[in-house]
């Protein structure tokens, strides 16, 4: 009897577990597809900006500033990097939960079995 309530206990733990490294995983993809997004407008920022032959400006806080060309290809160039980079850590991190709950799934199963 001792042992079967330690059981339960035990079990409802890794639930509990569970159910955080899914809500850590959830925050994972919001993120995930929020970097996404910017790095869409990014892509298609830089991408107006080589079509451009004109002036070229940019929004800093309200205010609309014009800017060199090329200064603006590097802006936009190294922070598609630091979203990409971004994208790929969320990845890892995303994989490494999504093991880590189907690794406490199947202990939970073979537990309630």
């Amino acid at each position: 009897m001792v042992e079967s309530k330690k059981i339960d206990e035990e079990t409802a733990r890794k639930i509990q577990e569970m159910q955080i490294m899914e809500q850590q995983l959830q925050n994972l993809l919001l993120q995930k597809q929020n970097f996404q997004i910017e790095l869409n407008e990014t892509i298609n920022a830089e991408e107006e900006v080589k079509k451009t032959k004109g002036d070229v400006y940019k929004i800093v806080g309200q205010v609309m500033v014009k800017s060199a060309k090329k200064d603006i290809e590097v802006e936009l160039s190294k922070k598609k990097e630091i979203i990409e980079l971004r994208i790929k850590s969320i990845e890892k991190q995303e994989k490494f939960l999504s093991e880590q709950l189907s690794k406490n799934r199947d202990e939970i199963l073979k537990k309630i079995k």
